[in-house]
């Protein structure tokens, strides 16, 4: 299931959203912190992370590797939950098998804020264990929550565990001055780089690691096993 997202908003190391439809003609702002307006095109994500159901599928298909701790999977019990251990390989070439693509930095974190800026998925209001899975252990993929389990902590398009759960990739190199000299229009992130940028936050992280601004990197060849992801697409399919 995808849901679309209309986008105007504004982004620097702290952001602001301005709630501008994307049917409106551009108009130029700035944040309540000064920063330079960004637009982003509408577009269409996943309201869910991948799960490990999906992610098998296309390793059935396509013939590429388990990820990292794959044999924790118990296929009965986890088959709602998002696939972690995937390298940023691995989750484009899911995302382009079928005919998606990773999210930008930006599209996710106007998923993940919304129109009023907000500092978590659902408001401005701590992480609670209704809202985010966080601060946890790993016993195995039932650390993970089920897709869509916490009602409470999805976002205002709907979408959900943008806030801990897994970490995300996303298409960007990570730049930690990129948002300083972006272009105003559909930010990409630096041409290149050594480390791919992630957002969300994980069940292994805190309260703090769950702002919606908060930026983590990894190189894009390794895996971790608190790192899933999530596709975006321009339009309906």
């Amino acid at each position: 299931m995808r849901i679309r997202i209309a986008l105007t908003f504004s982004l620097a190391v702290m952001l602001s959203i301005s709630p501008v439809s994307a049917q409106a003609p551009p108009i130029e702002m700035t944040g309540k912190d000064g920063a330079p307006s960004v637009y982003v095109d509408a577009y269409y994500m996943d309201k869910y992370e991948v799960t490990t159901s999906r992610y098998a599928i296309f390793m059935q298909t396509t013939g590429r590797e388990p990820p990292t701790r794959w044999k924790d999977v118990n296929a009965p019990t986890d088959g709602e939950r998002p696939v972690v251990g995937v390298t940023w390989h691995d989750a484009d070439a899911y995302c382009r098998h079928y005919g998606k693509r990773l999210p930008t930095e930006a599209e996710w974190e106007k998923a993940a804020r919304g129109a009023d800026g907000r500092l978590f998925p659902w408001g401005n209001e701590e992480p609670t264990r209704a809202r985010a899975n966080f601060g946890a252990a790993w016993i195995g993929y039932e650390t993970l929550a089920v897709g869509g389990s916490l009602e409470a902590g999805k976002s205002p398009y709907g979408i959900h565990d943008l806030a801990g759960n897994a970490w995300e990739w996303v298409t960007d190199w990570y730049d930690m001055e990129y948002y300083k000299k972006s272009p105003d229009r559909n930010p990409t992130g630096p041409t290149r780089g050594g480390s791919k940028a992630l957002r969300g936050g994980s069940w292994y992280n805190m309260l703090y690691d769950l702002r919606s601004t908060n930026r983590n990197y990894y190189a894009p060849k390794n895996s971790y096993f608190d790192v899933g992801f999530r596709c975006l697409q321009e339009g309906p399919k």
